[in-house]
């Protein structure tokens, strides 16, 4: 499979790539180097990162809103 570059240096996969690998709009992917060559791995979160925020959130009260989370200022600490 040819992925074209832009001249930004920007990649686009194709829709059925990104589904397999079940990444979203906002995901991140993991590039290692290796003596083969580079790897592209999903990076999933860390859940024990978010221990933090265990009593932050409402039991029973609603569906949480991950795209406002995400545009909420958080602790640097948070971050990966």
């Amino acid at each position: 499979m040819l992925i074209r570059i832009t001249s930004k240096r920007q990649v686009t996969f194709p829709a059925h790539v990104l589904d397999t690998l079940g990444l979203q709009s906002g995901d991140y992917l993991e590039l290692i180097e290796s003596p083969e060559g580079f790897l592209l791995k999903p990076r999933r979160v860390d859940l024990t990162a978010l221990a933090p925020l265990r009593n932050k959130l409402s039991k029973g009260k609603g569906k949480f809103d991950l795209a406002k989370f995400r545009e909420q200022a958080h602790d640097p600490a948070l971050r990966d």
